[in-house]
């Protein structure tokens, strides 16, 4: 890894970093504010919500939702935390190489006496750097909102603690495979990618539970680590969470392997 190019990517990815960890703090305080008066009416929450069609309950995860809970509520809350980690993941992994290549930098940065190899360790791992520093809003913005919003009932610690738990693997498996694909495709702008591998892989997971299929459960990280089955369970579902895993090892060491043979673009 080159310790230069780790500390000028941390640096670029910083203020984004801060941004994406406001964002995540704001969307997990701004819907768990909502509990206490929505807990006061969980019985009339309950019937209403039996009435909406199964299928629009299990696109959001919202099968079995005890309104009355604030596991309940906040494993719904956290759906949209991943939707938000998902699309930082898959951006920073998308931007890594491409950004490079459509400023017409890289092939001044490959000509520096530095191994290619060394080079996409040290990106990996300042966006890596940055990922952690959402992490850690992610774990800091939900212990802070379930003790400010419990209303007095209590939360499941081991289960909040599984699910902040899995944030890692989750943000890695956007991270290489965003990475990946653009070492595949010409990427000219990140946002579209970032955004279409997200919402695409939560639209499988989506349509895995409404349609029943789980086949396409096993291609989305939505349904490896959907959070109402982990609160109801207490536990990972292991096979499904060994797919991420070994995803994300094939994706980081296809990343290496195209990114020493791939043809840089140079300025003319």
């Amino acid at each position: 890894m080159s310790a230069t190019i780790y500390r000028f990517e941390l640096r670029g990815r910083l203020r984004s970093a801060l941004i994406w960890s406001g964002a995540v703090i704001a969307v997990i305080f701004t819907y768990l504010a909502f509990y206490p008066p929505l807990a006061d009416e969980a019985a009339l929450m309950n019937r209403a919500m039996a009435n909406f069609p199964p299928q629009f309950l299990q696109a959001f995860g919202m099968q079995h939702m005890d309104w009355g809970s604030i596991m309940g509520f906040y494993s719904f809350v956290f759906l949209f935390v991943q939707v938000l980690l998902a699309v930082q993941a898959a951006g920073y992994g998308f931007g890594l190489v491409s950004v490079d290549e459509t400023t017409f930098t890289a092939d001044f940065l490959l000509t520096r006496p530095v191994a290619r190899p060394r080079i996409l360790s040290g990106k990996l791992l300042a966006a890596l750097t940055a990922l952690t520093i959402t992490n850690a809003a992610a774990w800091a913005g939900s212990l802070a909102a379930l003790n400010l919003f419990q209303a007095g009932r209590g939360y499941d610690a081991h289960a909040v603690l599984l699910l902040l738990g899995s944030i890692v693997i989750f943000q890695l498996f956007f991270l290489s495979a965003g990475l990946f694909l653009s070492l595949v495709v010409r990427v000219r702008s990140v946002p579209p990618y970032a955004t279409g591998l997200a919402l695409g892989l939560y639209a499988l997971g989506a349509l895995s539970g409404i349609l029943g299929d789980v086949k396409l459960g096993w291609i989305s990280p939505f349904a490896h680590f959907e959070p109402n089955r982990i609160i109801e369970t207490g536990a990972y579902d292991l096979p499904l969470a060994m797919i991420s895993i070994t995803v994300i090892v094939l994706a980081l060491a296809g990343s290496f392997w195209r990114y020493q043979r791939r043809d840089i673009p140079a300025v003319a």
